[in-house]
């Protein structure tokens, strides 16, 4: 063997030859942590690029959208919280006040938890709050940009010479002369400065102060808080500018409105409302009976008081559309109609196939099939079963048992009206659902009981059986283990189910556009359906964009309140 040493390969580092720049950023256990953080953003980025594109983007967009009135416009007129007031009158001043004043809770929250995270810590938020700030002022200057742009962006096909197509040359031409407009360059100056200034803080901080693990969690809660301070800033100005010019406009014609008067007296009633359910809900925690009854007498009369206030609603909203109001009475009935009945089968039929039963494998198919066959083949099924024919399936079987044919789709009297007669002149709230509606929800009910009876199926798998035999020694008997264990322990599956169904009734569309017919004269059309039907048929972009905030708002309110119960009633074990 030669003892020869082996020379160094050309361009090969020598051993004493200082690293590259790539290995001394990636280099230690800092380096290490960065390599990490590239990694897991390489692979979340293109979710959150997707999410933002079909998601938050879509969002942003409806808001701008329902800011602008026209007929088959897609950039139409600026009118504010005109279509909103079209919509449903004066309550949009409330609403919009009241949205604002969400956010500014909502930031206010988030600022005192990053206090008491910094207390825990034991180090000051504000070095890393400062660059946070900026952060979020040069994201809502961003987001000004892109509507600053958009509306050129979407007039580009309005450019292009009648009889040509718009080619790819020619719209980069636009884009570049939308681009270099200078109001949309000046804003997108403004935001890359305040962006760039955010960054150089950060790196200021950085050096400064030594990077702590939460160091991060206070810049993301800055640039949340401030965000939200701005949007909640923002929105007080729209409103206050609406009812100016709202009260401008009526003064010029000699006229008279109540704008403040209701924002002021329905405001008022709201807080009452939530006072009312504070105390209330602190009742039960008092160590005295005096105390209890003296929380509940003093939530009983806010109560009282906030309904006498609130009372001023059918004023603030005398003139908004009653196609939407009756359009959200519908949908009301029919999640109503809906989730009750589907989780009492779906959970009777979950219980019965838990048990050790002959052929369970098979009903358990049977049952989720309604769920995926297809949806508008099984509707046009149910339109003919409930068809108001007298030879229709449902028909024909009641004229078998004695009873006489009904409308069912065809149908716009209320199920209630139905039943005491037309001796009994009921209001439409009182009357309740149409048959039309009736016959939807029971199609309704069939498609999805089979998707509740397997979660169901899949939440009682999780109780140990060990405490029904406990249980069974003891004495209880199958309603109470039912009522204390399967119950309680079943509570977190129900809460998921129970968050679906409001979500899923409140925007249910195929279902009931494909079953619903011109003899039910409108009391089948859900919000969704008006919705529709203000893009599509009407053109009112604007207008249905203004409607679907509206649906947005009520399906977040109802979440939230759904979230609250669940922290008391939902059992995790």
């Amino acid at each position: 063997m030669s003892d020869t040493l082996l020379r160094p390969e050309a361009g090969a580092s020598s051993a004493g030859a200082s690293p590259g720049l790539t290995d001394r950023i990636f280099a230690g256990r800092r380096g290490r942590k960065l390599r990490e953080a590239l990694l897991a953003y390489l692979f979340i980025g293109p979710a959150f690029i997707i999410i933002f594109t079909f998601g938050l983007f879509p969002l942003a967009f409806s808001f701008y959208e329902s800011t602008l009135r026209g007929l088959n416009k897609i950039v139409g007129t600026y009118d504010g919280l005109g279509n909103y007031v079209r919509a449903i009158d004066n309550l949009a001043y409330v609403l919009a006040f009241w949205v604002a004043v969400a956010f500014l809770l909502v930031a206010v929250r988030r600022v005192l938890g990053a206090r008491r995270l910094a207390i825990q810590a034991g180090h000051p938020a504000w070095p890393w709050a400062l660059p946070g700030i900026v952060a979020g002022a040069g994201v809502a200057l961003l987001a000004r940009f892109v509507f600053t742009l958009l509306p050129e962006m979407l007039r580009i096909p309005e450019r292009v010479p009648r009889g040509q197509a718009l080619t790819g040359e020619m719209f980069r031409q636009f884009a570049g002369e939308a681009f270099r407009q200078p109001a949309v360059l000046s804003a997108f100056l403004i935001a890359l400065a305040v962006l760039l200034a955010a960054a150089a803080l950060w790196v200021v901080v950085s050096r400064w102060r030594p990077r702590r693990r939460e160091s991060g969690e206070f810049f993301a809660r800055a640039v949340e808080s401030s965000l939200l301070l701005l949007s909640a800033g923002a929105l007080l100005w729209l409103t206050l500018t609406e009812i100016e010019r709202a009260y401008a406009v009526v003064l010029e014609a000699g006229e008279t409105l109540a704008i403040w008067s209701q924002l002021v007296t329905i405001s008022a009633g709201i807080v009452l409302l939530l006072l009312s359910w504070l105390l209330w809900r602190t009742a039960t925690a008092r160590r005295s009976t005096v105390a209890t009854m003296l929380r509940l007498g003093a939530a009983t009369m806010l109560a009282v008081g906030a309904w006498v206030l609130i009372g001023e609603l059918p004023a603030a909203i005398a003139e908004g559309n009653r196609d939407w109001w009756r359009g959200l009475q519908a949908t009301v009935f029919f999640a109503a109609g809906t989730i009750p009945l589907q989780f009492i089968i779906s959970l009777t039929l979950a219980t019965i196939l838990f048990q050790n039963i002959q052929g369970k494998t098979l009903f358990r198919m049977i049952y989720f099939m309604p769920y995926i066959a297809p949806l508008v083949g099984t509707a046009a099924v149910f339109r003919i079963i409930f068809s108001g024919r007298r030879d229709a399936p449902v028909n024909y079987l009641m004229t078998r048992l004695g009873l006489e044919p009904l409308g069912w789709l065809n149908e716009p009297t209320g199920i209630v009206q139905l039943l005491v007669g037309s001796g009994i002149d009921l209001p439409s709230w009182l009357a309740g659902p149409s048959l039309a509606l009736v016959a939807i929800i029971l199609y309704n009910v069939w498609t999805y009981v089979g998707f509740d009876i397997v979660v169901f199926l899949a939440g009682l798998g999780n109780i140990p059986s060990e405490l029904y035999e406990a249980a069974a020694i003891d004495g209880s008997g199958r309603w109470a283990q039912f009522r204390h264990i399967t119950l309680p322990l079943l509570s977190p599956t129900i809460y998921f189910l129970m968050l679906l169904a409001v979500i899923g009734t409140f925007k249910a569309f195929n279902r009931i556009y494909v079953m619903r017919l011109g003899a039910a004269l409108g009391t089948t059309d859900t919000a969704s359906v008006v919705i529709f039907e203000a893009f599509n048929r009407d053109t009112r972009y604007g207008y249905a964009s203004a409607l679907a905030i509206l649906l947005l708002i009520i399906i977040v309110v109802l979440t939230i309140i759904n979230n609250r119960i669940a922290e008391e009633r939902v059992f995790y074990g």
